[in-house]
């Protein structure tokens, strides 16, 4: 989280951790029916994470795995203070196979990874674009 947190004055990366959260927000909705005002700032976080990763020099699918990962771990935090902190089960994985606390599992860390993929692909793309139109500007 501290990746967005430490820059969070720049509008850029206010308008970005909304756009993850919004996302985050709306694909709760859609894959489960239901979601929790958290998830906006694990989406939020999440794509500011995945906006620095994508900026190094490494493999798209290298750095989705990465994201995969780093998705997983920070669910897993916002579930366990969704449950310690606010006394709230925001999701329950219990029943799916390899589940850590019934929080995250291999399953949809394979799903992140997908999701990862494309977001990184897409921002890549972009960035080239921007920087293409900028060139023909110059």
């Amino acid at each position: 989280m501290s990746v967005c947190f430490h820059r969070l004055a720049a509008p850029g990366q206010l308008v970005l951790f909304a756009m993850g959260g919004t996302a985050y927000l709306a694909l709760e909705i859609a894959w489960r029916g239901t979601t929790h005002w958290t998830m906006f700032l694990a989406g939020g976080a999440c794509l500011c994470a995945l906006d620095a990763l994508g900026r190094l020099p490494l493999p798209t699918p290298l750095l989705a795995g990465i994201g995969a990962v780093g998705v997983s771990a920070l669910e897993l935090g916002t579930g366990l203070a969704c449950r310690r902190l606010l006394h709230v089960e925001v999701w329950d994985y219990s029943q799916e196979w390899g589940n850590l606390a019934g929080l995250v599992c291999p399953k949809y860390t394979a799903l992140w990874f997908l999701l990862c993929l494309w977001v990184l692909g897409m921002m890549r793309f972009l960035r080239g674009f921007a920087a293409h139109v900028a060139r023909t500007k110059a």
